[in-house]
């Protein structure tokens, strides 16, 4: 949309304000080109409120609608907080603000708008656009955005974009264009692949997430399957029951955090949606591409025809040919007023080869520089989610730890002595492997079952399981300082333990 030669906002409802009056409000909130809206104004989307009202077919329709509020940041003398301006927009209206953004501003990485659907949820939450839960992340993601364009250093100072937030009503407008460059930029064309890349890993990510987090909500069904397990155990029971007490707080602590996850997941959002609009720039780069392509094919086909002309010389296979042989040859008159229209077109297609030029590259110039501060706010806004996602999954691991010791000790409390090895069984089989020189493989294979476990326990493990290390001894403290009465005993035991081996 164009501004007017009178340098009037584009005023698109409420005109109570000459335009003057408009322009000195604007003056005033953008004091200077460059310093962000951000800097002038507060602004915030308060709340959201569901609506009933008639399409533009005539039929009913629930929408939702967002209550945008702004306030200037110096408050007045008296030191009072200002009366804030406030408007509502529906969704639609934020998606007709970016495309225009995106029109407006073909070279500039323009933030993303918060998932019109709901995508990537677990069971827990519902897919419904009306489900209050989904319209409040989308409040704060449309808030995120009002703020990230109010913060940059370009789109902040649209008068469109400051009219949405005042005017009351708004109608913008958005083009495409569809193309196909021969000589694509290397640079745009990587920064395409990686916009697809980065797209397709935060989504596989949040596919992931979605998935893992659904599995870590089935703890709740372990709560009613040890309840119903310990209804038919005896001496189990108790252990059962206890332990399913456990799971059932482990299940209810897993909901708050899996809520503050969502959080984190809507951040990785944002940047699912920056990566369309960094493919937004690069496909603006093509348009341009295209464009000075086509002015320079149109301008080479012009001389071509002008050196056809001066020569005579006429290719058979092509129009002017077959036009030729069918209506004879031109006249010496015809040929020179053609090559004057040709040199005049020629000119103004070498004129028109230049401004594409020159359009492309301030093009590639001012995408760069916000390809690089997209970079650089992308890392640290990635970086500061991540890192805080890995503090979260610390906390639900650690309680996890902590449910699953609880569990263990409602099971372990049910152990007898008869489930413990004895010291003599431990020492006859260790000491018939040693002395047939057998190596430590067949030392592993030649003991009973019930002892694996037990040797590779860790000493912590073995503690718990009120095993003394002396159980197990270390195969060098053995062969050291030997009693002859001990070996003549062992000796004893050793004739006995092929039977049990």
């Amino acid at each position: 949309m164009a501004d007017s030669g009178s340098e009037d906002i584009a005023v698109i409802g409420n005109t109570d304000l000459t335009p003057s009056e408009s322009e000195n409000n604007l003056k005033k909130t953008m004091a200077e080109k460059g310093t962000n809206l951000l800097k002038k104004m507060e602004i915030s989307v308060a709340e959201a409120e569901k609506r009933t009202g008639k399409n533009a077919v005539n039929m009913q329709e629930t929408y939702t609608v967002y209550l945008i509020e702004t306030r200037p940041v110096d408050a007045p003398s008296e030191g009072t907080n200002p009366v804030p301006d406030s408007l509502w927009r529906r969704y639609s209206e934020f998606e007709l603000l970016r495309n225009y953004l995106l029109v407006t501003y073909p070279f500039l990485v323009v933030p993303p708008l918060p998932e019109k659907r709901a995508e990537f949820v677990w069971h827990k939450l519902s897919a419904d656009n009306m489900d209050p839960d989904f319209v409040e992340r989308r409040r704060v993601g449309l808030e995120n955005f009002l703020l990230r364009v109010a913060s940059h250093p370009v789109l902040s100072s649209d008068k469109i974009f400051y009219s949405f937030l005042t005017e009351a009503d708004s109608r913008l407008k958005a083009l495409n264009a569809t193309f196909r460059v021969k000589n694509p930029d290397k640079r745009f064309a990587e920064m395409k692949h990686y916009g697809d890349e980065l797209q397709s890993v935060i989504s596989q990510l949040l596919r992931v997430r979605a998935l893992r987090s659904a599995a870590v909500v089935q703890c709740e069904s372990l709560f009613v399957l040890d309840s119903e397990w310990s209804a038919i155990e005896k001496e189990m029971g108790d252990g059962l029951q206890s332990a399913g007490h456990h799971m059932d707080a482990y299940a209810a602590s897993v909901d708050d955090i899996l809520e503050e996850e969502e959080h984190y997941a809507d951040q990785l959002k944002e940047y699912l949606f920056y990566a369309d609009a960094l493919r937004a720039v690069c496909r603006k780069h093509e348009l341009t591409q295209y464009e000075l392509e086509m002015a320079v094919q149109d301008l080479t086909s012009k001389k071509q025809q002008r050196e056809e002309l001066a020569t005579g010389t006429i290719r058979t296979f092509s129009l002017k040919g077959m036009t030729s042989k069918l209506f004879g040859q031109e006249t010496p008159e015809q040929r020179e007023a053609k090559l004057k229209m040709l040199e005049t077109q020629i000119e103004e297609g070498e004129e028109l080869v230049k401004e594409r030029n020159a359009e492309c590259d301030e093009f590639v110039k001012s995408a760069w520089v916000d390809v690089e501060r997209f970079k650089e706010q992308k890392d640290h806004d990635l970086r500061e989610a991540l890192i805080s996602y890995a503090i979260m999954q610390i906390s639900m691991c650690k309680k996890g730890i902590q449910v699953w010791n609880n569990a263990k000790e409602c099971f372990s409390g049910g152990l007898t002595s008869h489930d413990l090895i004895s010291q003599d069984d431990l020492m006859v089989h260790e000491e018939t492997v040693k002395n047939d020189g057998q190596d430590e493989a067949a030392f592993s294979q030649r003991i009973p079952h019930k002892l694996h476990y037990t040797l590779n326990m860790p000493v912590n493990i073995k503690q718990e399981m009120k095993m003394p290390d002396s159980l197990i001894l270390n195969k060098k403290e053995k062969k050291q300082g030997r009693d002859p009465s001990d070996c003549h005993k062992k000796k004893k035991r050793k004739q006995r333990s092929p039977a049990k081996v």
